[in-house]
């Protein structure tokens, strides 16, 4: 017998297996500034068997450095370390019951960055005439507004546009000034707001401007160094005197006087210059200094290669005048060190003197490995260059799997899974016999990098037992046991319960088994029959779900139930057997009814079948009257089908109705609905198309319209002698020969036309008054006559 799905017996499995766990989040929403670090608790009322936190991306949260998770009985507590601002979105805290049934609870982490300023240097030095861009590097979110101030003394001046002649702010925040001078100098003051948090902050930078002598002279001697001129009669430097060469030209001009020019000059060429004028009274020299600035340059840098645990020790050498400090900056977080900084852990230190820097890692670790970058700034510039920090570790074994269950004649595959720097090579080993690569009769080895898989497929006890694997490289060795262990079928499952049972369905539910016998459980099943057979039905769960539905029952009959698990190994014995009896056949419940009003004077009734009581519902009994009379008309209704159709009705009328099921046991309790008959539409197209869609109204304007042009076209015809009747005419004219016996009938009928009676009269046909007579002639030209006069 076909079974039927009642919609209140399964809405009461539903809530039979609703989880009854209330999970809460001691914070809904939480505003947390960049490098906080907070914690939230996950409550749950109930009894959970497992409970686990969801990052904004949907994967499930794992503990580690940065994020930790702390879990009890019936709560968590999920903890964020030094907060970024990839961790901002929608965390959520999932609790399971042992039904497998889930609840859960979210929470909202904003982040914002708070205003930072990112290592702004005071004082600032440019040299005189040039373009300073004084540098302002602040961070915030949302982004901050910046504003300029110029001090000098006790007074304080905002730069605003009207100062951007000189001073313009420029979109990266910095401050450019056009053509430094002296009158620049000062302290300048950077504000950063951030409107929406009313939060705000500062930092003052002294500008520091640089003018090179031009002035120095001895008897108009001026040297030309980069093209500024000391006119002399001649120059020496320690004690000799320059002559012309490549890189010296001494040139003689007027009046006695000389340039001496320094072509590609190099720092070595710094030094005291003396000028030396003589004449027939005597000689008379001066001296001057001359100091060559040199771009910072980094000669020497290399990549470094460390063991995991030992110190790394980071040279950079840079060479420059004058001397550049030296800084670096970890490229995988950003973090910078400057001369005598350390690092949070106290692992990195700097230190450094004359041009050099040495940055020393204690205790490496492997989130240690990646680029350095290695910068020397000095006022004149500034060069930055790169080197990468390798880290070598002895093998690390990525897997927590040691035991692996199988039987004989079933393949299994062990992993061996290695992170190593070097790489590491893998041997397996049986009873301190090496495994050979190329494997036994019923063992093979597939490697990888990274990863050995040991096939083994038994064939008696003695291929279950220990395995171990071997990772070996230059850094160390690790070995890894695993454990392969004969499987078995589960064992019994257990407390198999009966609920929401009507007369055709019933629910079984029970407890996992103790022992899933090594292999997972595929499924379970559940066998059935009735007290009196010997015959058993059988039912599979849905994957491993605990709960199974029983279907096509007979009514009022006593059935026995008993549960078995599933695994690869095979079905595992029975659980014990529970009876249950179904219920007996019964009247139908009420039905549900919805109304929608139908075309013209009809209204449409939705019947919805609730519980049937355990047999087909044969037939409804729908009655209906206005609400101003006593009599009920009745309309029956075949149980199959989920409408009525109430008509005619009346207009602007008032309706009650009464809906009652009927299936062999007898009648339902009734369902009393009522529904409103509109007024009687006014406009007439609504009643002559309400009946029909839009196709047959399009139809219809159609044919109105072709109608309409066929009428104007026979007009045309005869009044004015055009339209497509005419041209159809006159191609089958101009195919006959008398042509001038047809034009003549043609006129005579044409005039027939129009002579036709337009009313009449004591039984007479009488002609309007105005009657015009119009006559077509054999060329085709019209006359028209009226009242015996031509028009």
């Amino acid at each position: 017998m076909s079974s039927v799905i009642l919609t209140d017996t399964i809405q009461t499995v539903l809530e039979t297996l609703g989880s009854v766990l209330q999970v809460s989040i001691s914070l809904n929403k939480v505003e947390l500034s960049v490098g906080e670090s907070k914690f939230f608790k996950c409550t749950v009322i109930g009894e959970p068997v497992n409970l686990e936190w969801f990052n904004p991306q949907g994967e499930r949260i794992v503990s580690s450095q940065r994020v930790a998770l702390h879990t009890g009985e019936d709560s968590s507590r999920l903890t964020i370390y030094n907060a970024e601002v990839e961790d901002a979105g929608i965390y959520r805290c999932q609790a399971t019951d042992a039904q497998g049934q889930t609840q859960e609870a979210t929470m909202v982490l904003e982040m914002y960055q708070k205003l930072t300023f990112r290592n702004v240097r005071s004082p600032q030095e440019f040299r005189h005439d040039e373009a300073a861009e004084v540098v302002c590097d602040v961070i915030a979110s949302p982004a901050p507004a910046v504003s300029w101030f110029y001090q000098k003394g006790f007074r304080s001046m905002e730069i605003t546009e009207e100062h951007y002649s000189k001073f313009q702010v420029l979109p990266n925040n910095n401050l450019q000034i056009h053509k430094v001078t002296k009158a620049d100098e000062g302290m300048y003051r950077c504000e950063a707001r951030v409107e929406a948090r009313g939060e705000i902050d500062f930092v003052d930078i002294e500008l520091v401007v640089n003018v090179v002598n031009e002035d120095l002279y001895v008897f108009m001697c001026i040297v030309q160094i980069n093209h500024h001129y000391l006119y002399c009669i001649s120059v020496h430097r320690k004690g000799q005197q320059l002559e012309r060469s490549e890189q010296y030209v001494l040139n003689t001009m007027e009046a006695g006087r000389s340039t001496l020019t320094i072509r590609n000059i190099i720092q070595g060429d710094g030094g005291d210059y003396t000028c030396r004028a003589t004449n027939k009274a005597g000689a008379e020299e001066r001296e001057l200094f001359l100091k060559v600035f040199v771009q910072p340059h980094i000669t020497q840098l290399r990549n470094v290669t460390a063991v995991e645990g030992s110190a790394a020790m980071i040279s950079c050498v840079a060479e420059g005048e004058p001397l550049p400090e030296i800084s670096w900056r970890r490229a995988n977080d950003g973090q910078s060190f400057a001369d005598g900084d350390k690092s949070q852990d106290g692992r990195v230190d700097v230190r450094g003197r004359h041009g050099k820097s040495m940055l020393t890692i204690s205790g490496v670790k492997l989130t240690d490995l990646g680029r350095f970058d290695c910068e020397a700034l000095s006022r004149i510039g500034g060069h930055q260059k790169s080197m990468f920090l390798d880290i070598e570790y002895m093998p690390k074994f990525q897997t927590n799997q040691t035991i692996f269950y199988s039987w004989e004649g079933n393949p299994i595959n062990i992993s061996c899974d290695v992170k190593s720097n070097p790489p590491a090579t893998m041997l397996w080993r049986r009873e301190r016999l090496t495994i050979s690569a190329e494997g036994t009769a019923n063992t093979r080895i597939h490697t990888t990098d990274g990863k050995s898989l040991l096939e083994v497929t038994p064939v008696s006890d003695r291929d279950f037992g220990r395995y171990n694997c071997t990772a070996r490289n230059n850094i160390g060795v690790k070995y890894q046991e695993f454990i392969l262990a004969q499987a078995d079928v589960p064992s019994n499952p257990y407390s198999v319960r009966l609920s929401a049972m009507s007369q055709r369905i019933a629910t079984v539910t029970f407890m996992k088994p103790d022992s899933h016998g090594g292999v997972p459980i595929g499924h379970y099943l559940v066998n059935y029959k009735d007290v009196g057979s010997q015959d058993w039905r059988d039912v599979k769960s849905h994957g491993v779900q605990t709960i199974v539905l029983l279907t096509g029952l007979e009514p009022n009959t006593t059935y026995e139930v008993r549960v078995a698990a599933v695994n690869g190994k095979g079905q595992g014995e029975f659980s014990h057997t529970e009876s249950f009896q179904t219920l007996p056949i019964r009247e139908p419940s009420p039905p549900a009814v919805h109304g929608q009003r139908g075309m013209g004077k009809a209204y449409r009734l939705g019947l919805v079948k609730q519980d049937d009581g355990g047999m087909p519902i044969v037939e409804y009994i729908v009655k209906y009257k206005t609400d101003k009379e006593e009599q009920w008309m009745t309309k029956l209704v075949s149980g199959q089908h989920d409408f009525a159709l109430l008509q005619p009705l009346q207009w602007n009328t008032r309706y009650e109705v009464e809906i009652t099921a009927r299936n062999v046991k007898g009648l339902s309790e009734p369902t009393f609905y009522q529904f409103f008959m509109p007024q009687k539409p006014d406009i007439i197209a609504d009643s002559l198309f309400s009946g029909l869609g839009l196709g047959p109204v399009v139809g219809l304007g159609l044919v109105g319209f072709l109608l309409v042009l066929v009428v104007v076209d026979v007009s045309c015809y005869f009044l004015r002698q055009c339209g497509l009747l005419m041209c159809i005419t006159r191609k089958l004219c101009s195919k006959k020969t008398t042509t001038s016996g047809k034009s003549k009938e043609m006129e005579e009928g044409k005039a027939a036309y129009l002579k036709l009676p337009l009313k009449e009269e004591n039984g007479k046909e009488t002609l309007k008054a105005d009657m015009i007579e119009i006559k077509v002639h054999s060329d085709n030209s019209i006359h028209t006559k009226q009242d015996d006069s031509k028009a």
